[in-house]
């Protein structure tokens, strides 16, 4: 199930991924937004992966590790998870700061846009992201999703951005 794009390989997270898994949701860059700034137990990081994994095998579909193909390096992860009691998984990314501001989470996310919409026929995709978020936002305006709402959720601002099956799929042709 992996999947290619131009600079890019996307790989399913496993068990053997929990180090860089885990520093990926502990670095301050990333859990500032995705954890609302707690530093997660390791423990949580492998409930996340044995759940992961579970997903790929039942649903075909989950987290994926995001390894740049010229050069081997991992640069984070992306794909579907479930968040704010939606009917179907959100578009998930967390991208190393180092890694930000080279196209990367946009293109990763393209190709699981596609795998959403092609293989599993999704009818929509939704993201979600705080407010302050910018470079989230703009990930959502290159995807082309379309701004739904802002919520308070736990005191906190939250957009969400939602691409709907038909639209996209309009959008390649």
């Amino acid at each position: 199930m992996n999947l290619t794009t131009e600079r890019l390989t996307l790989v399913p997270i496993t068990g053997n991924d929990l180090d860089s898994f885990h520093k990926t949701n502990i670095n301050p860059f990333v859990r500032k937004f995705l954890w609302d700034n707690e530093e997660i137990s390791e423990s949580i990081s492998t409930g996340i992966i044995n759940e992961v994994e579970k997903k790929f095998e039942e649903e075909k579909w989950g987290l994926w590790k995001i390894i740049n193909s010229k050069n081997g390096e991992y640069v984070g992860y992306i794909g579907f998870w479930f968040f704010f009691d939606e009917k179907l998984p959100q578009l998930l990314y967390a991208l190393l700061p180092e890694f930000t501001g080279n196209g990367y989470a946009t293109e990763a996310a393209n190709k699981i846009i596609d795998y959403a919409f092609e293989k599993l026929n999704f009818e929509y995709l939704i993201a979600a992201m705080d407010e302050p978020n910018e470079n989230s936002v703009g990930v959502c305006k290159r995807l082309k999703m379309e701004f739904m709402e802002k919520k308070e959720i736990e005191g906190k601002p939250t957009l969400f951005y939602k691409l709907k099956n038909e639209n996209y799929t309009q959008q390649r042709v």
